[in-house]
């Protein structure tokens, strides 16, 4: 509930700090004294508009504050959690503040922690409804009530398990349509898939090869050049009398006169008997290496061919050689999803039937209760009605089947609250039927029987009715006032009235004036006394001029009220 409003330097405010009560409360005062304000300074609160233009007149700046007492487990808390930010411990309260400095800027704060507007627009809607005489929003909104239906009816849980149901089943509907479009990608590509796959596979890339063929390329390109390095050095060791004939020569000369050396030849002997046998591996290996010369020379032209074929492989498929091998597992991949294809798609298929079965099972218990919900609800707003004159109008939700296209989470139905006002006309939107005083007595009905459901004192938020009576006087006025207390009983509601009837039911009076002085005017407000109380309610029969008769009319207005 709505615990404390403090306002500064707001419009013709200067400086207003008000408590508030659990009940109704009704706030009174002559036209132009200021009464918007209030209502305007809340809503600034609660993540209305800012405008630089509201902030008063020689002030750098305006403040207003809301302070709501939360009952435990309140919405407001886990939306604070969601965003990071602290919410207020338990019996402890939420204060939204708003700040607007005169050049038009404002920031926001929840328990004295920055948030965006946005956040205290949500928590916002969340703690006060706020309705005028020509409310277009909330119950007269098509689009809240089949929530409204299921709140009411406590079908919470028959809802929540439709959606879940449906949710699974655009899940399973997600899943068909991304293979069915996956499946005739393929298709379209599946001529060109085998093409190029086969053409992969004959050609048979690896990894590394560009980079092995390269390397061969070049020492084959170099045979000659290669194949004359090796004959040169070939022909030095075999000029004159050869490198190893004399190699050999000069280790028989040392061994025919060894055996008088004293085995001082010993080492050159065997020096030279090891440089002989290198000689001689030497020779075999270039011998070796110009035979496999030889035998390359058609190597080059097929090491050319293999490698020139990868390179336009590559450039033909837009990759690089080493990506060919890659490409080639991934067309293959594609081609085995697309032969596997066909299955998968049965499965989903399979899956989406199911899901399609479980929704609608779950839809139609939902239905069907609504079904019942909505004659049961017709019934209580035709006992409310009367009361507030309202006795000729028909109330009456209906219940349009969906198309399966606009099936959705919320079932397989519209709901829409209609009304008739006059005898034998068919009921139609609320909006367009009602009359300004009707729209008010119809709404106010509407709230006295959706919050009669169960609802736990102050579960319900802060009901505002701004001038809910306009229109309407006498006994009808009456009545507004006697269904404004019986709504206040289970929510918290204040009420901007220009009625005497209205706030006489009132367990708390707040009066609105305004001072005008020689260059400026300012805006209070009063908690009223009893006496103050049954001054201003005589005011209010009597107009300027209080008389006996007034005072009167307004004891057997308060005393009606305390019976």
């Amino acid at each position: 509930m709505l615990a404390a409003l403090s306002i500064r330097d707001f419009v013709l405010i200067d400086r207003l700090d008000l408590g508030f009560e659990d009940g109704l409360a009704a706030l009174t005062g002559e036209t132009g004294a200021g009464k918007s304000i209030l209502l305007d300074a809340l809503g600034l609160a609660l993540g209305g508009r800012a405008e630089s233009g509201t902030v008063r007149k020689g002030a750098a700046g305006a403040a207003v504050a809301a302070t709501f007492d939360l009952p435990a487990g309140h919405p407001a808390a886990a939306m604070l959690a969601e965003q990071g930010l602290d919410a207020p411990e338990p019996g402890a309260p939420l204060i939204l503040r708003r700040t607007l400095g005169a050049d038009g800027r404002s920031r926001a704060f929840a328990n004295d922690q920055a948030c965006s507007v946005g956040l205290l627009r949500q928590l916002g809607a969340l703690l006060v409804e706020i309705h005028g005489q020509f409310d277009t929003h909330g119950l007269f909104d098509a689009g809240t009530h089949r929530a409204l239906l299921d709140q009411w009816a406590g079908l919470g849980k028959d809802a929540e398990t439709t959606a879940r149901a449906y949710d699974a089943l655009k899940t399973a509907r997600d899943a068909l349509a991304a293979e069915r479009a996956k499946l005739e990608e393929a298709r379209r590509e599946e001529e060109y898939l085998r093409h190029a796959a086969r053409e992969l596979d004959e050609a048979d890339p690896k990894p590394g090869e560009e980079r092995e063929l390269a390397e061969k390329r070049a020492l084959l390109q170099a045979r000659e050049k290669l194949a004359g390095a090796l004959a040169e050095a070939k022909g030095e060791i075999e000029a004159h009398k050869g490198v190893e004939g004399a190699l050999r020569a000069a280790a028989r000369a040392l061994e025919r006169a060894a055996p008088q050396a004293g085995g001082r030849f010993d080492a050159a002997i065997a020096a030279l008997e090891r440089a002989r046998s290198e000689t001689l591996d030497a020779a075999a290996a270039i011998d070796d290496a110009a035979e496999a010369l030889n035998e390359g020379g058609a190597d080059l032209e097929k090491t050319e061919e293999r490698l020139f074929a990868l390179r336009a492989l590559a450039r033909k498929h837009r990759t690089d050689v080493d990506g060919l091998a890659a490409l080639r597992a991934d067309m293959t991949a594609k081609l085995a999803a697309l032969d596997a294809g066909e299955g998968n798609l049965k499965k989903l298929e399979q899956a989406e039937r199911g899901a399609k079965s479980a929704y609608l099972a779950a839809a139609k218990t939902l239905s069907a209760a609504r079904e019942a919900a909505a004659g049961k609800l017709d019934k209580a707003l035709a006992k409310e009605l009367p009361p507030l004159k309202l006795d000729k109008a028909r109330f009456r939700t209906r219940l349009e089947k969906l198309d399966e296209a606009e099936w959705g989470a919320g079932g397989l139905e519209r709901v829409a609250f209609e009304v008739a006002t006059l005898p034998g006309a068919e009921p139609g939107p609320l909006a367009k039927i009602a009359s300004g005083g009707e729209m008010s007595r119809l709404m106010l009905a509407l709230k006295v029987v959706l919050a009669a459901a169960g609802a736990k004192r102050g579960a319900l938020p802060t009901l505002i009715f701004d001038e809910v009576d306009s229109g309407i006087g006498g006994a009808a006025a009456a009545a507004v006032g006697e269904r404004l207390a019986k709504l206040a009983k289970t929510a918290q509601v204040l009420v901007v009235t220009h009625s005497p009837q209205v706030a006489a039911r009132a367990a708390t009076h707040l009066r609105v004036a305004k001072t005008t002085g020689a260059k400026s005017a300012s805006t209070s407000v009063a908690l009223l006394s009893a006496p103050e109380r049954r001054e201003e309610i005589a005011r209010m029969l009597a107009g300027a001029t209080v008389t006996d008769a007034a005072r009167a009319a307004a004891d057997a207005l308060l005393a009606g009220e305390a019976a």
